[in-house]
């Protein structure tokens, strides 16, 4: 049956009918699971409990977190303007962005997510929703031609980090709806097979100078303590490691086990930093991670441990990542968020030629495909939740990145996809069904 809801003393109260058979379920103020009860700190955590990894909101219930990527009123800037289509229609629908926030959560609630994901505009932030904050740390420095990464290893690259942390953190951490923090955005960590498109490539081919160049030779004569013994491991004939990446070789081999260890050294620079900067203001609030485009290098999973609360991974894949989930897990130990997935479909009217993630033909698929997804996802005891991408859809002429697709709830009219938005209220409030009965399916 469709959902009704009605506010009484605070909690939300949902009629759905779930998996496991159909009792009203009722929420809390953050959309916790109000029949459940862990310790209240006043802060979003993680922690494992009934055979599962679980959020704990503020007022100690379990959370699993549904959450759509930038709700805002000016998301996409068409390509080549300074125009922004959604926004248009916001002006001449709501007058005011107050009056669309509260519109755009509202219904988001009632569709049955519970969380603003990345990009979602602070205006949003005021509206009883727990929200989500991303950092953007590898943006701070500048990078060269060619370079794929920040340059973790250079001083200024920490100082940046804590200014920044201070700036965007320090008047947030007070807030109980903060849900936490992402520190970037798809980073190019690069692998570790063979050298090329690597990240000890690019760090061994920076200028002499660069801190990354010189971290990377200090690793590595730590590693062969000359170049002799590198010369022999290598095949290379280098005079002094001053010279490794400057002076042809041809027929060298660098040895994997390098580039791996390298990878896990630069990880741990960049996840120790952030991590610190964002401590150093806010003690209290989760780090998400770094939202990782796809399965990411065990050597960066490795490094990362220490220093996030829960792995945040980005999928655009026509199901749920299954495998690559219980990988992370399995390496890292700590929950798993699905920071980006979507479905698109022709009959919107939109190109959808540039843009990640499958093509369907019509909404009912989008929200058969996005009930499937979420069901097959949640199953797993290490998933916490899941953002979809995202509110609106984006603008036919392309945006900024040239994207022109499908993504939205809502079209550039500011119009609900029906046919999505009502299966999404449905699997929303199915969730806590098929994860408290999904414990076991490992």
């Amino acid at each position: 049956m469709k959902p009704t809801v009605l506010c009484v003393m605070g909690l939300l109260v949902l009629a759905a009918v779930g998996p496991a058979g159909g009792q009203d379920v009722i929420f809390d103020r953050y959309g916790g699971l109000q029949e459940s009860q862990a310790a209240a700190t006043g802060w979003f955590r993680a922690e494992r409990a009934q055979g599962r990894c679980w959020l704990v909101d503020p007022d100690g219930h379990w959370f699993l977190s549904a959450g759509v990527n930038n709700v805002n009123p000016r998301p996409d800037v068409v390509r080549g303007t300074d125009r922004v289509p959604y926004y248009e229609t916001v002006e001449g629908k709501y007058g005011s962005e107050r009056r669309w926030a509260e519109a755009a959560v509202g219904r988001l609630r009632g569709w049955g997510f519970n969380t603003l994901g990345a990009w979602s505009a602070p205006g949003t932030w005021s509206q009883d929703m727990p929200y989500t904050v991303i950092l953007h740390f590898a943006d701070l420095t500048a990078w060269g031609e060619g370079e794929s990464f920040a340059d973790v290893f250079d001083p200024d690259f920490e100082s940046a980090a804590i200014r920044h942390a201070r700036s965007q953190c320090q008047s947030l951490a007070d807030d109980p709806a903060l849900m936490g923090y992402f520190t970037d955005n798809e980073l190019s960590w690069g692998g570790e097979e063979g050298c090329s498109g690597t990240l000890f490539a690019d760090f061994l081919g920076r200028g002499d100078s660069a801190p990354g160049r010189q971290a990377l030779l200090r690793f590595l004569e730590r590693r062969y303590l000359n170049a002799g013994e590198l010369n022999r491991v290598w095949g290379t004939g280098y005079e002094s490691f001053q010279q490794i990446g400057r002076v042809p070789q041809v027929g060298s081999a660098i040895p994997r086990e390098d580039v791996a260890d390298f990878l896990r050294l630069a990880a741990e620079q960049y996840f120790r930093i952030v991590h610190d900067a964002i401590r150093g203001v806010d003690e209290h609030h989760l780090i998400l991670g770094c939202r990782f485009a796809g399965p990411p290098p065990r050597p960066v999973l490795e490094a990362m441990q220490d220093y996030v609360d829960v792995v945040s991974l980005n999928d655009y894949g026509a199901s749920p990542p299954l495998d690559v989930v219980r990988g992370i897990y399995r390496i890292v130990e700590k929950p798993v968020l699905i920071s980006e997935f979507s479905f698109r479909a022709k009959d919107s009217g939109l190109p959808n030629t540039r843009g990640a993630g499958i093509v369907l033909d019509t909404q009912r698929a989008r929200a058969e495909h996005f009930e499937e997804y979420v069901q097959g996802l949640i199953a797993l005891p290490m998933v916490v939740g899941y953002h979809w991408f995202e509110h609106a859809d984006q603008p036919a002429e392309g945006s900024s990145d040239g994207e022109n697709s499908n993504y939205g709830l809502v079209s550039i009219q500011d119009e609900p996809y029906r046919e999505l938005t009502e299966v999404t209220s449905r699997a929303n409030r199915a969730v806590y069904d098929r994860a408290l009965g999904g414990f076991s399916q490992r």
